[in-house]
């Protein structure tokens, strides 16, 4: 016994079962007629023992007359098996539709053998086999083969497991829907998955008496409440169906304390493993991800010339990438940036060869490079993303800001008044709302501008349909937040916040692109179209959670520093001027803001003179300008600010 005891201790029956599991796993697929053979098999033993207890008969002559009905029998189940294609499967991947077949397969051929057994009694007036025996041998026969084949996937699929969890990480699926089961069947069959499932988290306390898939269900509180508990837990997948904002906040606190990776899955609609990724800073926005209806937008642009401006930009580039899944007749993308538009060329003509694609590279300040675009391509629909965006930036350099934001927006809209273009959607921003800033002004200078162009449309002048959207901050656009955390996180940190208080509304960059191309299907003219982005985010939490999420903790491993508000920043955004006049559209999540329409004949003369100081007067006196065309323009934390108080 003591022998023994030491033998199972050591080394050497460990080695052996990692032998055999190594022996199986290798094993190929098994041909179908070593599958067939061993049916035959089993065919023949089950009605052996058939006719062994429902026949009297001389057990001289009993070999005889069972040789000459097996032949029968064996002929009719195979033939039945052919047809249903029962061999053709693997059987380490048998599932419940192969065993349908299966049953289907043998209850045909035994009935056909019923039928046989009747006739050959009727005419030879012998009584061969009582109608019950091919009952008891369908039986037989398909709990011998169903056995048969429960018996193989098992051994595969322990072998697999075991195998699999030397090499992978245990996860637990939050969550136990349908959907969340069928993620956890879909890492389980596939042997490449990074991950094998260890368990569920449920919110759901009834749940956690039964187990899924062989595998327990944990009440979400007591996992809560002691992470430990579960061993070996390397990471957490989620559905984003299944778990809200607030909840998956403290999960991924939960997670981070415990050293536990949080991944996530997108839509499920069409999804494999390898789309599970790391949850990001997306994911922590505080609401659902805003979707549109492209069905009604690709009805709108089939067979249209689109021309893109600032197209090579982050926002301009995604609409184009966009743009490419319908059917449009032509892509114009304009830039004036060279390599970032010859970087988006290369990148469109290899994903989308199909797409009639033409890159220019145009300035949106020049008339003459302008109109040449149109009189070559005569677009229809024009979304003009080109644009100045940077606050510090455009406080500095406020003609620059009066150059491209508002003449080369006018520029741009005029030249889609002289074609007759379809529609013109303009891309503003929540900066020019009250505006606090350079920037913001110049982009409620160039609204102010497309709103009198719209309403000469609605006079008759024109057809031109022209439609303004308003973003908040956008995740990942160039110069955004979220880079540049990334990179400070990456050098060891600071991260810095400009103020502890800040806050503002965040979009990621394919929403904001969905919402300019919902504009253009849903704007009559004139409108301000903007998303409800639920509550705004305070920056100071948002740094803390990217850190987190890169694995570190924050005022620790990582500080946030507070720096300052900038020039022209101030603590909140606002998206509108005036909620309660808000008009919500058919997708409850677009909103439409009721500005009233300046008088062009007051406004008109201003922007002129404006447009003739930014080529020769000074900086004051340019702000000073677009102060008296937006009375609501108040400089923060600017040299600019003395104009207001005068």
């Amino acid at each position: 016994m003591k022998k023994f005891t030491e033998i199972f201790k050591s080394n050497l029956l460990k080695n052996t079962l990692n032998n055999i599991i190594e022996f199986v796993k290798d094993i190929p697929v098994v041909s179908k007629w070593l599958i067939l053979s061993v049916d035959i098999v089993l065919c023949i033993v089950s009605f052996f023992i058939t006719y062994a207890v429902t026949i009297n008969i001389n057990p001289q002559d009993f070999f005889q007359h069972f040789a000459i009905k097996m032949l029968v029998v064996l002929a009719v189940t195979i033939t039945f098996s052919f047809i249903f294609k029962v061999h053709n499967g693997i059987l380490r991947y048998s599932t419940y539709r192969d065993i349908f077949f299966l049953g289907i397969s043998l209850f045909l051929a035994n009935s056909i053998l019923t039928i046989i057994n009747l006739i050959y009694e009727h005419y030879s007036g012998d009584v061969s086999l009582p109608p019950l025996s091919f009952f008891i041998n369908f039986v037989f026969t398909f709990n011998a083969m169903f056995f048969f084949r429960m018996i193989v996937r098992l051994i595969f699929d322990l072998t697999k497991n075991s195998y699999s969890k030397k090499n992978k990480n245990a996860v637990l699926i939050y969550g136990v829907s349908p959907t969340s089961i069928g993620i956890a069947k879909m890492i389980e069959a596939d042997e490449y998955s990074p991950y094998y499932v260890s368990g569920f988290i449920s919110s759901n306390e009834d749940f956690t008496r039964s187990k899924i898939l062989r595998q327990p269900v944990i009440f979400k509180e007591h996992f809560y409440k002691n992470p430990k508990k579960i061993n070996n837990i390397k990471s957490i997948i989620i559905n984003p169906q299944e778990i809200d904002m607030a909840e998956k906040r403290v999960l991924s606190e939960i997670c981070f304390e415990e050293h536990i990776e949080l991944l996530t899955v997108p839509s499920v609609d069409a999804w494999n493993i390898r789309d599970i990724k790391k949850l990001n800073i997306e994911d922590l926005l505080g609401r659902d991800t805003i979707k549109i209806n492209t069905q009604l937008i690709s009805e709108n642009l089939n067979e249209k010339v689109v021309l893109v401006t600032g197209a090579a930009g982050s926002i301009g580039s995604e609409i184009a990438r966009q743009l490419c899944s319908f059917d449009i007749k032509m892509l114009i993308c304009c830039d004036v940036a060279e390599t970032p538009l010859h970087n988006l060329t290369l990148e469109l003509k290899e994903k989308f060869p199909k797409v009639n694609f033409v890159s220019q590279i145009a300035d949106v300040r020049n008339w003459t490079a302008m109109k040449e675009v149109f009189e070559k391509y005569h677009p229809q629909y024009i979304y003009h993303a080109a644009a100045y965006k940077h606050v510090p930036m455009m406080e500095n350099h406020p003609k620059e800001a009066v150059r491209t934001n508002v003449k080369g927006t006018k520029i741009v809209a005029d030249l889609a008044f002289e074609y007759n273009a379809e529609c013109f959607v303009m891309i503003s921003t929540d900066k020019a709302v009250n505006p606090s800033n350079v920037m913001g002004a110049s982009k409620r200078i160039a609204e102010i501008y497309i709103r009198i162009l719209s309403q000469r449309v609605a006079k008759k002048q024109g057809t031109t349909r022209y439609i303004i959207t308003r973003f908040g901050n956008v995740l990942g656009s160039n110069g955004s937040v979220v880079p540049l955390f990334t990179e400070q996180i990456k050098n060891g940190g600071p991260l810095t916040v400009t103020h502890p208080e800040i806050i503002r509304y965040f979009m990621t960059i394919p929403e904001a692109c969905s919402l300019v191309l919902d504009a253009g299907h849903l704007g009559k003219g004139g409108e301000i179209f903007l998303f409800d982005m639920g509550e705004p985010v305070k920056i100071k939490d948002m740094a803390e959670d990217m850190i987190r999420l890169m694995g570190y903790e924050p005022y620790k491993d990582i500080n946030i520093i507070f720096s300052g508000l900038r020039p022209g920043e101030k603590l909140y955004e606002e998206l509108l001027y005036n909620r309660d006049d808000a008009k919500y559209t058919e997708n409850k999540k677009i909103i439409i803001d009721k500005v009233k329409i300046h008088d062009e004949t007051i406004v008109l003369p201003k922007i002129d003179s404006l447009f003739n100081i930014a080529e020769i007067g000074n900086n004051l006196d340019v702000v000073k300008i677009m102060k008296s065309i937006v009375p609501e323009f108040k400089s923060q934390c600017s040299e600019f600010e003395t104009l207001d108080k005068k």
